[in-house]
């Protein structure tokens, strides 16, 4: 049996990424921290998922950040 690394975004939706970022971070620390339109002009979580499912290098950014920030979350 061969052991696969844990992926961390497994099992996590997308709106549960966006609302833990916005939650730690604010829209104002995360549209510095990835400078899209969606965080920076009249953000919403409805708004940055709506362009987020559409936009997979956005998204990447999003996931990337997440992961990053899950030590700081404990």
């Amino acid at each position: 049996m061969e052991s696969k690394p844990k992926d961390p975004l497994h099992g996590i939706t997308l709106q549960k990424i966006v609302e833990t970022l916005v939650k730690h971070y604010g829209f104002d620390t995360l549209g510095e921290l990835i400078p899209i339109k969606c965080f920076t002009a009249n953000p919403s979580v409805k708004s940055s998922l709506t362009f987020l499912r559409k936009t997979d290098w956005a998204r990447k950014k999003v996931e990337e950040l997440y992961i990053k920030t899950l030590p700081k979350l404990s």
